[in-house]
């Protein structure tokens, strides 16, 4: 019970920042590009590539498995989920399996993809059929 609750505050701190940093980008940058998506995911991903490192079994900071799932699952899962998908992507390469590393990043750009496409596009064919 209490991993849930400190994966849930630690959620809903990333969650915030991802918000609080994005509104920052865009306010520089502005919409034209979604810079701040992936100046987040690419912070993410190195946030979670360091603390995992730091704070892994041979790291320098020995911290509780509790501020590992604050800050691995809970933080860094709710700032950006590239960021999980970054280090379980970098695992794979470091166990040797390149093959599989690269099918994750194959299947999940390209079905994300897909299936955000279908998702956004789904409820105005189907108003479409109804419609008709």
């Amino acid at each position: 019970m209490m991993a849930s609750l400190l994966i849930a505050i630690g959620g809903a701190l990333g969650s915030l920042a991802r918000y609080w940093i994005n509104i920052a980008i865009v306010a520089r940058t502005g919409e034209v590009f979604p810079w701040g998506t992936v100046l987040i995911n690419i912070s993410g991903s190195f946030l979670i590539g360091l603390l995992a490192s730091l704070t892994g079994p041979e790291g320098r900071w020995a911290v509780s498995p509790e501020f590992r799932l604050f800050m691995l699952v809970g933080f860094c899962g709710g700032y950006t989920t590239f960021s999980s998908f970054s280090l379980q992507t970098l695992a794979l390469f470091q166990a040797g399996d390149p093959l599989r590393a690269g099918a994750n990043v194959l299947l999940s750009v390209t079905l994300c993809l897909v299936a955000v496409w279908l998702g956004y596009s789904g409820p105005a064919a189907l108003s479409r059929i109804i419609r008709s």
